[in-house]
C-alpha cells in the first residue's frame, strides 16, 4: 500500500500545478506541420527504450487501489437477480457476480463475439461488470451507435498507449466521433506528428491488440487521480474540472495504458480487429485558441477487417465528390487566408447561386412570403434585448462604433422584429411570412472552417413567420411542404428531429413546453401522412426555442444537418410586439403569440 500513501504526498504538488497549468500560455502557438528531415525520422526507435517511467508510477497506484477495491467487492453480499433480455426472456443470475458477458455467452458464442456493449436499465454497461441488481438487459453490437461509439472510444485508447509509448507524450483528450476517433497531445519539446510517424504508431497499436489485454475499470478519488497524473498538466486541469473536491471517479486500464475515463468499454484490446491511422493535425487543448497548441492523430477501427476495405473505398469515393476539389477544378469558388471562412464565388458559381436564388424566390411569391432586407451591422442594445449578447457573444463579431458597442448580425431574427415593430400591426395581417437572404458573419474557429459546409461569411436563406397560436399548426404544416417541395426537386429525402430546451435558456418553462407541444403535435401529424419519421433531440434546442432539425443525406449517405425550423414565443415578448386583435376596444391590443423562424434549403453558403 506505499504507492497509496504516496498519494497523500503528492497531492499539493499537484494541486499547484493545476494552478500553474500552461493551457493559457500563448507563447505556444499552432505550428504548421513541416516535413522533417527523413533520415532524423528514420532513427527514432519504435518505441522508447526504457518506457516513459510515468506508465510505473500509474500502474502501482492503479493496482494499489485495486486491491482495495476487490477486497471491497469480495465483501458484497450475494443475491438472486433476474436479468429480463429484450425479447422477454429472463434468466437467473447473481448479483456482484454475473456479468452482461457471462449471459451473452449463454446465449451464443457468436452472440458474445458480435457484442461491444450491454445497456443495464437504459446505461451503458460493461460487458465484464458485474450485475448488481435486477435488471433489463440489452446487448449491443457495432452497429448500434453506442456500440459504435464505444469500439471507437476503446479504440482511442490503444492509440493512446501507442503515443505514450512511442514519444512519451502528454495526453489531452481522446474521444470517438462520427466517423473513428482521435487523440490529443503535446509532444516533448513541441515536436509534431509527421506522416511518417502513422506506420509505426500502428505497428505499437498492433502489439497492443494482439495482447488482448482487458479494459479494467478502476473507481478512483480525485486526490489519487492527481496523484495518478501529476506528471500531465493537461489531466491535471481536467481532473480539476471534473472531480468536485472529495468525489470520485473512475478510469480504465488496458495493459500499461491508463486513462481518466468514464467508460464503458469493449471486454478487451482484441476486439479491435483492423486499426489505421487516417490524418494528424495541429490543434489547441479543449479547442481553445488561448490554450497550448497540441497535436491530433485521427484514426479508424473495425471489428471486421472487410470493413475498413470498404471505408477506405469510401473515402476514395468521397475525396472524388470533395467539394472544394470540384468547386476549384470547375472555378466555381474559392478562399483566401486574407479573409478565411469567407467564400469567393467565380463567375460559373455565381450563376448557380442566382439560380438557387430565383428558384427559392418563385417559391417565396408563391407562399405569399414578403421579402426584405435588413442591416448588416447593429448597435449592441439590439442584441442585448434579443439575448445573443449574453448566450451569443464569443460567436459574434464586435466592434465599436464611437464608443458603443456593434456587431455583425449572426442571423436575421432579432431584424425581422425591427420590420414586424416599426408600425401598428392588425390581426387581419396575420399571419405575416418574412422572407430575406441576409448576409450574415459568425466568428467560427478557425480550426472548424471546412470549405462550403463551415464558414464566417454566408448568405441564408431565412424566413420569420409571425402568427397567432391558433395559426402554428397549420404554418409548419406549410413548412413542411416548403421542405419537400425543395428538397424533393433535388431527390432528397430528409429526417427530423425535435430539438428540446437545453440547460441554459430565456423565459419561462411553462412557455417552452407550449412550445415544445405545439412541434410535438405538428410533426405527429406529418408523420402521421407517411411523409417522414422524427425522433427526440433532448436539451438541443436554441437558448430561446424548440427547433426541428431536419437532415438530408448524399450520395455517400453522409449526413448534413441542413434546414431548421424553429419556434420563438420570446423575442415577441423582448421586442414588445404587438398587433390590434378583432374584438374589443379600438385601443386593445394584444402580443403576438408566436415567431417562426425556418431556413429552407441551406444557406448560399453556409452552416446555420
Amino acid at each position: 500500500m506505499e504507492a497509496a500513501k504516496d498519494v497523500v504526498d503528492g497531492v499539493k504538488g499537484a494541486a499547484e500545478g493545476v494552478k500553474n497549468i500552461a493551457v493559457s500560455d500563448k507563447s505556444r502557438k499552432p505550428k504548421k506541420d513541416k516535413q522533417k528531415d527523413a533520415g532524423g525520422e528514420a532513427k527514432r526507435p519504435l518505441e522508447l527504450q526504457p518506457r516513459p517511467e510515468y506508465l510505473d508510477h500509474r500502474l502501482r497506484i492503479f493496482d494499489a487501489v485495486k486491491a482495495r477495491q476487490d477486497e471491497q467487492l469480495a465483501q458484497k453480499s450475494r443475491e438472486p437477480i433476474n436479468v429480463t433480455l429484450d425479447n422477454g426472456r429472463i434468466e437467473i443470475g447473481q448479483s456482484w457476480v454475473t456479468k452482461p458477458g457471462d449471459i451473452a455467452r449463454s446465449i451464443s458464442k457468436s452472440l458474445y463475439e458480435r457484442t461491444v456493449i450491454s445497456r443495464v436499465n437504459g446505461n451503458l454497461w460493461d460487458l465484464e461488470r458485474p450485475l448488481e441488481e435486477s435488471c433489463r438487459l440489452e446487448l449491443l453490437d457495432f452497429e448500434h451507435p453506442e456500440g459504435k461509439k464505444v469500439f471507437w472510444h476503446s479504440s482511442a485508447h490503444v492509440l493512446g498507449e501507442a503515443s505514450e509509448r512511442r514519444y512519451g507524450c502528454d495526453l489531452c483528450n481522446g474521444p470517438p466521433i462520427d466517423s473513428g476517433f482521435y487523440y490529443d497531445m503535446a509532444l516533448p519539446n513541441s515536436e509534431v506528428v509527421q506522416p511518417s510517424d502513422w506506420k509505426p504508431l500502428v505497428d505499437i497499436a498492433q502489439k497492443a491488440i494482439k495482447d488482448k489485454a482487458p479494459f479494467e475499470r478502476l473507481i478512483i478519488t480525485k486526490a489519487e487521480l492527481q496523484e495518478m497524473f501529476k506528471n500531465n498538466k493537461y489531466k491535471l486541469h481536467l481532473i480539476d474540472q471534473r472531480v468536485k473536491d472529495g468525489e470520485s471517479t473512475t478510469v480504465y486500464r488496458s495493459g500499461v495504458f491508463i486513462d481518466l475515463c468514464r467508460g464503458p468499454h469493449v471486454p478487451n484490446t482484441g476486439r479491435i480487429k483492423t486499426f489505421d491511422i487516417l490524418r494528424s493535425s495541429a490543434s489547441y487543448f479543449l479547442g481553445d485558441q488561448n490554450n497550448d497548441s497540441v497535436q491530433r492523430i485521427y484514426g479508424i477501427s473495425f471489428p471486421d477487417k472487410k470493413q475498413m476495405e470498404e471505408h477506405k473505398k469510401y473515402l476514395e469515393e468521397a475525396a472524388k465528390r470533395d467539394h472544394r476539389r470540384i468547386g476549384k477544378d470547375q472555378e466555381l469558388f474559392f478562399f483566401h487566408e486574407f479573409s478565411p471562412g469567407s467564400c469567393f464565388f467565380l463567375p460559373h458559381g455565381t450563376i448557380i447561386v442566382n439560380a438557387l436564388m430565383k428558384f427559392l424566390r418563385n417559391e417565396y411569391w408563391r407562399r405569399d412570403y414578403q421579402e426584405v432586407q435588413s442591416p448588416n451591422a447593429f448597435n449592441a442594445e439590439l442584441w442585448k434585448r434579443s439575448g445573443h449578447w449574453q448566450h451569443y457573444k464569443d460567436d459574434m463579431f464586435t466592434f465599436e462604433v464611437e464608443k458603443d458597442g456593434w456587431a455583425l448580425k449572426p442571423m436575421n431574427c432579432p431584424g425581422h422584429c425591427l420590420v414586424f415593430g416599426h408600425r401598428e400591426r392588425s390581426y387581419r395581417e396575420l399571419p405575416i411570412r418574412m422572407a430575406e437572404f441576409g448576409v450574415l458573419h459568425r466568428n467560427e474557429a478557425s480550426g472548424a472552417l471546412t470549405g462550403l459546409t463551415r464558414v464566417r461569411r454566408f448568405v441564408q436563406d431565412d424566413t420569420h413567420i409571425f402568427c397567432t397560436e391558433d395559426q402554428i399548426e397549420q404554418e409548419i404544416g406549410g413548412l413542411f411542404d416548403f421542405l419537400q417541395t425543395v428538397y424533393g426537386r433535388f431527390g432528397f429525402t430528409f429526417k427530423m428531429k425535435l430539438s428540446t430546451r437545453p440547460d441554459q435558456f430565456l423565459g419561462e418553462i411553462a412557455t417552452w413546453d407550449l412550445a415544445e407541444e405545439k412541434l410535438t403535435k405538428a410533426l405527429n401529424g406529418f408523420a402521421a401522412n407517411g411523409d417522414a419519421s422524427w425522433e427526440l433531440n433532448p436539451g438541443d434546442g436554441a437558448f430561446y426555442g424548440p427547433k426541428i432539425d431536419i437532415t438530408i443525406s448524399d450520395a455517400l449517405k453522409r449526413d448534413f444537418q441542413c434546414a431548421t425550423i424553429q419556434l420563438d414565443f420570446q423575442l415577441p415578448q423582448q421586442f414588445n410586439l404587438e398587433y390590434r386583435e378583432a374584438e374589443g376596444s379600438a385601443g386593445t391590443k394584444e402580443k403576438t403569440e408566436g415567431e417562426t423562424h425556418q431556413q429552407g434549403v441551406d444557406s448560399v453558403p453556409g452552416d446555420k
